[in-house]
């Protein structure tokens, strides 16, 4: 018997480690390839972009929030990893009733490592789970955290604007690199690029996802926010919980080195 309590609670149990996956979180995806599951994983979503190589060889069940049930039971999948966030509870509830269902719930680097490791347990890759969770740490060992405590806030979304707030991994990723959110409201609240002005941050972060923000998004901004260093930022080294977290520290003292060198 195979056995994990995920990180809402429950208690997963399978026969044997998991043979038949469907992934409904395209950062864990990322991390079922780290961990050299590709015989294994079966079934992803839409927004499973890495490794590309996959949406030709895999099930696409359909998105995170709207996927089809008829699939995932063609499948006949012995282990479906969910999030409580990414992913609607009715639909993870209906599939529960079925399956052994995995929901993660992450929302700092101690409850990515635990995720990691469960599913590790589950797949029998928990030598290499601990591998990797060793290799995050290391690499965070070499972050070059900010000492000035500057001000970021840290944008998702146009009409409306929206920000990355506390409660969040984002919001902890920040903290990890020395930055202090100026956006202290929970979850991710919509806020008028002139209430953004007022709290007076030192960088205006505008994500990669879920909103494509580009060049003439920074163009539009300057003038509402002069005295703020405006840049774009990979969203999934910032949000993806999993074996991405890996990349981050190089990636942020790399852009913390270009914002303080740049005018």
């Amino acid at each position: 018997m195979v056995t994990a309590r995920d990180q809402i609670g429950r208690i997963v149990k399978m026969g044997t480690p998991a043979k038949a996956i469907v992934s409904l979180v395209p950062s864990l995806t990322d991390l079922l390839s780290r961990l050299q599951l590709d015989e294994c994983v079966v079934g992803i979503t839409k927004f499973c972009v890495h490794p590309a190589s996959w949406k030709s060889k895999k099930v696409v069940v359909g998105g995170t929030k709207q996927f089809h049930f008829s699939r995932i039971e063609k499948l006949s999948p012995d282990l479906i990893i969910a999030n409580k966030e990414e992913n609607t509870k009715g639909d993870i509830d209906v599939l529960a009733e079925n399956y052994a269902v995995y929901i993660s719930d992450i929302k700092s680097l101690s409850d990515c490592y635990q995720c990691i490791l469960d599913i590790g347990t589950l797949t029998n890759r928990r030598e290499e789970s601990i591998q990797l969770i060793n290799d995050i740490k290391e690499a965070f060992n070499s972050l070059n955290k900010s000492k000035e405590g500057q001000k970021v806030a840290y944008c998702i979304w146009k009409d409306p604007w929206m920000f990355a707030g506390n409660d969040t991994f984002i919001d902890h990723m920040l903290v990890q690199a020395g930055l202090l959110n100026a956006v202290q409201q929970p979850r991710y609240p919509s806020i008028a690029i002139a209430e953004i002005a007022e709290l007076k941050p030192d960088f205006l972060f505008l994500s990669s996802e879920p909103f494509p923000f580009g060049i003439d998004h920074i163009k539009q901004l300057t003038d509402l926010l002069p005295n703020t260093k405006i840049t774009l930022v990979d969203g999934e080294l910032f949000s993806w919980y999993g074996s991405s977290v890996l990349k981050f520290p190089a990636y942020i003292n790399s852009l913390l080195e270009e914002l303080k060198t740049s005018k």
